[in-house]
């Protein structure tokens, strides 16, 4: 087999949709920043992680009705609990995103009511998890600061390897790439927690890795190819690493799918991020990142020594 046969030579003029690329980047990173300000505002859907609160996962020795559960919860005072079953394990998770003002914790008190409601079906604790909502905010606050950092990283790295215009222009497709997830999640009311926070971070250095694919062949068709125009040589460098970056990026996608649906519920939303995030990393490395290049230098220019 040979790879670079996999689509053949194409000669597509990435470039000269740039406005339009532009234009959608824009709604994902407005709904991104959107997300990152109901975050701070504590309006998002945060895990117990960030928001504080409590989980506990018990594994019944008998089938529990989700709905007589909920009933249970609720006429003991935890209305606002939420509930997770795992029917081929008898395992139920619940989640309360707020610490009760009482002495006795609150993983006691669920598991309490529990045993009294449920005389007949014995359990045991999988997992007990309770955080304070100073904890929460520190998660929060070292969390923002994670990924700030891995930005400052990418600015430095790719301005040392390439130039600074290049690391700029990566560190903003990387960002445009983490807001993107966020927004998406953020519309899907989907739950941000530190698993979450991992993948933005595993994201962050995916999209970096295939943007340093795609930037380097256009660093070499910028030394060989003078008499031609900057956004020709762009496009013929993105053209020339196209196959690549499909190969790889449908590859990583198959892994993601197949944890998607077969990986289990504690990293369903963790696959999910890096599912549509690998999606939207591999756009921006050519449509985002790479007409980045262009601004301020001209694209009807022609390369200068």
């Amino acid at each position: 087999m040979k790879f670079t046969e996999f689509i053949g030579r194409t000669n597509i003029d990435f470039m000269g949709v740039r406005k339009y690329a532009f234009a959608f980047s824009g709604i994902l990173v407005a709904l991104g920043l959107i997300g990152v300000i109901s975050i701070g505002l504590g309006r998002a859907n945060l895990g117990i992680d960030f928001g504080g609160g409590t989980a506990v996962q018990l594994k019944f020795s008998k089938p529990v009705k989700i709905d007589d559960a909920r009933e249970l919860l609720r006429k003991n005072g935890l209305e606002d609990a939420e509930l997770q079953e795992f029917t081929q394990d008898n395992k139920l998770l619940v989640r309360l995103k707020k610490v009760l003002l009482t002495g006795e914790p609150v993983a006691d008190k669920v598991i309490s009511i529990f045993r009294e409601g449920f005389p007949d079906n014995t359990f045991e604790v999988d997992s007990s998890i309770e955080i304070g909502p100073t904890v929460g905010k520190r998660l929060q606050k070292d969390a923002i600061t994670a990924v700030v950092l891995s930005m400052l990283g990418i600015i430095i790295y790719i301005a040392l390897r390439f130039e600074f215009r290049f690391g700029i222009a990566a560190a903003i497709a990387t960002f445009h790439d983490v807001l993107a997830v966020i927004g998406i999640f953020f519309v899907l009311d989907k739950e941000i927690n530190l698993l979450v926070i991992t993948a933005l971070l595993t994201l962050a250095g995916y999209s970096m890795t295939d943007t340093v694919v795609v930037f380097d062949r256009i660093r070499e068709y910028l030394r060989g190819r003078r008499k031609d125009t900057i956004e020709t040589i762009i496009n013929n460098g993105i053209n020339h690493v196209l196959c690549r970056t499909i190969v790889t990026s449908s590859t990583t996608v198959l892994v993601l799918i197949a944890l998607f649906f077969f990986g289990g519920e504690v990293i369903h939303d963790f696959s999910f991020a890096l599912l549509i995030g690998v999606i939207i990393g591999t756009y921006s490395s050519v449509f985002v990142a790479s007409p980045l290049l262009l601004l301020g230098k001209g694209g009807g220019k022609r390369v200068q020594k």
